[in-house]
């Protein structure tokens, strides 16, 4: 009974896992600008990363392979994000400024006169 329940539960992680990566991608592929999409890439691969590998060790048993598991969980847990903030924080200090569809900062009415009515 409790193999049963550890499958359920290490196939409810890897498939989360797995389709927060699909989420992941689409959002990469269809998010318009640099800063959504380090945004999209760095804090959604860090959680479908960590559902995956716990999936994986709820699958080893208590193990060297858990240990290690754990030790790649919690290395991407700190260099996922900060490698994402990194590449955003150089993007802006080189001068790419986010696209904010014709806003200005701080206006209620779009920069360049027209309407975003559909």
């Amino acid at each position: 009974m409790i193999d049963i329940v550890l499958d359920i539960a290490t196939w409810v992680l890897l498939i989360a896992g797995s389709l927060l990566l699909l989420v992941t991608g689409l959002g990469l592929l269809r998010l318009p600008d640099l800063y959504t999409r380090v945004h999209a890439g760095g804090m959604a691969d860090t959680l479908a990363t960590f559902l995956i590998f716990v999936g994986l060790s709820f699958q080893s048993g208590f193990s060297l392979v858990t240990v290690k598991l754990l030790m790649v969980i919690v290395f991407v847990f700190f260099t996922s994000p900060t490698a994402s903030y990194a590449l955003a924080h150089a993007s802006f200090v080189a001068g790419l400024k986010p696209k904010l569809d014709g806003f200005k900062a701080g206006d209620d009415e779009p920069a360049d006169g027209q309407s975003n009515d559909a």
